[in-house]
Formats: structure tokens, sequence, C-alpha cells
């Protein structure tokens, strides 16, 4: 008998060509103002052919338009939700999530793509989940706020309608009473999506906070299952990024990347930490691997940024990791790596701190570009970041990788790894 997995993600701002609040980007627009369109690129990590159903929803629409696509064992693929045509097309000015079923185990990451623009390069990417969780955490929502604002989407991850309360508290001033929104009868699969440089509750010009969003069923008020996806865009320059909402924190939260004026361009990394307690501070203490340390303290609700080259003592020409631990409440994490001057196409990216580890990861979005393509801004290249959090050195570790059949056509073993540093692989 098959297991059949079922993988969700909200697709922030995907297939907005139509969209009025965000109409299709001239060349000089920022990217606040640009459209996206989302790539669904997913990997069968089981060892039978996989069979895969994608669910799309509209926002708040619990009727489904659906797809389905076949994909060897271990092969990956890509599906362009713009390009899908007959009864798979998706309306112009679709607004929403997915859901993908299959029989085999599979990860999926959302890729969005910058429409009709020639100055926004840049590809954010959020994973999906495979389980959702009552309360969803956003370590970081602008309006505004460094020249960046907010979108995010809470998805209904449940087998029925649910009400969502999101909570949105003040980092500048941590005194104040959250900002309470509420929204009802979100059908099962559907996301509802905030622009916080739209919402009437948030008054102020510039805004720095984080959210907390909770949800129940809507026929007898019981917990319900949630998920949450984060885009920031920039509101006068090329920038944007993705990351998901956290379902629960933890005391130990492990950071692949740390960043001070290393590399050419010079780039920088800064970790936003939200406490995820309603009554308890947060004592944090940010280790980096060379040594450096911070600490703060972080009121219920609240969170801080901590910059790695503003750390007391900071060293630059650094590369590393970090460790981030806290005594009283739970945290959560979220770091962004960027360029420290900026960078004219918009070259940033977001990343979740992570709890655990693992003897086995899969990525199933991995490119790497040619000089031309990668230097004029139309492909991408990755790099990974892998971090050893155990207590002592580890050898050995292995990265593969595949094509889009599944074929191995490269291996990469790295040098030993010391506790709570990291080593960096590309293809």
């Amino acid at each position: 008998m098959f297991r059949i997995a079922r993988f969700k993600f909200s697709m922030v701002m995907a297939i907005v060509m139509a969209f009025a609040s965000f109409g299709l980007a001239s060349a000089q627009n920022p990217a606040y103002q640009t459209s996206l369109v989302t790539s669904v690129t997913y990997q069968n990590v089981g060892t039978e052919s996989a069979t895969v159903s994608f669910s799309f929803y509209n926002q708040k629409d619990g009727n489904a338009i659906q797809a389905t696509r076949t994909l060897p064992a271990g092969a990956g693929d890509s599906l362009f939700v713009g390009g899908l045509t007959g009864t798979e097309s998706l309306p112009e000015g679709f607004l929403g999530s997915a859901v993908l079923s299959s029989n085999q185990p599979v990860v999926a990451t959302a890729v969005q793509i910058p429409s009709n623009s020639t100055t926004v390069k840049n590809r954010p990417l959020s994973n999906g989940f495979s389980s959702g969780a009552s309360t969803v955490l956003l370590a970081t929502v602008l309006k505004n706020k460094f020249n960046t604002t907010s979108t995010f989407s809470i998805q209904n991850a449940d087998s029925e309608p649910i009400n969502i309360t999101v909570n949105i508290f003040n980092a500048d001033d941590t005194s104040a009473a959250p900002i309470v929104l509420t929204e009802t009868n979100i059908p099962a699969g559907a996301a509802k999506t905030y622009d916080m440089g739209k919402l009437g509750a948030v008054a102020a010009n510039t805004f720095n906070g984080s959210a907390t969003v909770t949800a129940v069923k809507t026929s007898d008020s019981s917990p319900a299952n949630i998920v949450g996806s984060v885009l920031e865009f920039s509101t006068n320059a090329y920038a944007v990024k993705a990351f998901e909402g956290v379902t629960t924190g933890g005391q130990t939260i492990y950071m692949a990347t740390a960043l001070c004026d290393r590399f050419n361009p010079l780039q920088r990394t800064a970790y936003a930490v939200q406490n995820t307690s309603t009554s308890a501070d947060a004592n944090v203490t940010v280790t980096y691997s060379n040594g450096v340390v911070e600490t703060a303290t972080i009121g219920p609700g609240a969170k801080r940024s901590f910059i790695a080259c503003s750390a007391p003592n900071a060293q630059t020409n650094f590369t590393g990791a970090a460790t981030i631990t806290s005594t009283g409440a739970d945290i959560i994490v979220i770091g962004k790596a960027f360029f420290t001057n900026g960078s004219p196409a918009g070259f940033e990216t977001a990343f979740l701190g992570e709890g655990a580890g693992s003897a086995k990861l899969a990525l199933p979005y991995v490119r790497y570009a040619s000089d031309a393509k990668y230097n004029d801004g139309t492909r991408q290249r990755t790099n990974i970041a892998i971090q050893n959090i155990g207590s002592s050195p580890v050898s050995g570790v292995t990265v593969q990788y595949l094509n889009k059949n599944g074929t191995v056509v490269g291996t990469h073993t790295l040098d030993t790894i010391d506790p709570g540093a990291k080593a960096n692989s590309k293809p």
C-alpha cells in the first residue's frame, strides 16, 4: 500500500500578472511594484515512480484547479504555473496556494520569478510543508522599514474551514499592544494573504515587527492546522526574498551561514530573533563560530536583530556559522544574507534557523549558471552551507548532485567540519 504524501505551500504573489495592486513592472519599478509568477520545483525522494497531484486554490476559494505529473525515483522537475493550459490553467490575477499529493515521498520549493522586469533579478525561494500546526510564527513583518515591505500568507492545512487571528507586535515599541486581525471561514487548502503596505490597521508610515497567527476550526473552535510564508520586497530598489513561517520555537537554534564583510562584493548576515512566549523574557546568546558572542534580552512576543558585523569584537573577512541559545522563553530565528553596500540587482536571500539536524537532507532546487548568464542576472547559482551541529568533528560528508532524471552527475566530499562550524559546496 502506498503512503500518500501531502505537501502544502502558500504561493504568495503567484500569478498576479493582472492583480490591481501589483501591475506589471516597468524597467525602473522597485521590487514592491513587481509581479511574480510561481514555479514549483519538486523532487521524488522515494524509491519508485511518483504520481504527483497539484491542487491550486485561489485566495479563500475552496474549489481546486488540478494538475497531475509523473516523476521517476530520485528525479526532479518544475511546474511553471504561468504556463499551464486547458483545464489546468489558472486565471489571471490568481493569488493563492497549493497542495501537492503523491504516492511517494516528495519535497518541493516554490520559486517566485519576476514577471516582465529588467531590474528585479532575484528569485525568492520558500519550501513546502508536510504538516501544519495551530500556531505559526513570523519572525519579521515590515512596512516600508529598512526600505522593505512584507507580504505574508497563511494557508489552511486542515480538512475543513478555519478562522485565524493575527497578532502583529511592534519591535520598535515593545510596550505597544499588538495589532489584531481576524479572518473567518478560510476553506481547506486555501490561504489568506496580507500586504503590510496596505493594511489599514497598520497606520504608521513605517513599521518593524513580528507576527503570531493562531487558527481554530470554524465548526467548533477547536485548534486547526495552518502553515505560512513571507515575501519581503524592497520599496526603493530591486531586492526580494522569502522565508517560511515556523510552528514551534526552541532554546537552541543553528544558523548555517554567518558573514561579516566577506567575499567580493562584501557580504553580511543579520538574524531576526523572535521570542515565542506571550509572558516570559528570552535571554538570548548568539555565538559565532569564530568565538564572537553577542547577548540581549527580548521581551514577550518581541524580536531583535543581530548583525554579524555589529557584534562586540566582530571580525571582518569572516565566513562561518552561528549557534543561538535562549534561557527563559523559546525563540525562532530568520537569517538574511545581503551585500554590505547593497546590490544593484537586489541579490539577497533569507533562510530559517533550525532546531535540529539530520544525517541526510534533500534540496529540490539546485542551479549553477554559466558566467555569462550569472553576470547578466538572467540565471542563478546555488551555494550550499552545511553546519556541524554536533559536539565533535565530522568527516566524510558528501554532497551528491543529481540531474533532473535523478542521475548522479557529481559528488563533493567535504573536509572535516569542526563543531559549530560550516563547510560550503556548489555544483
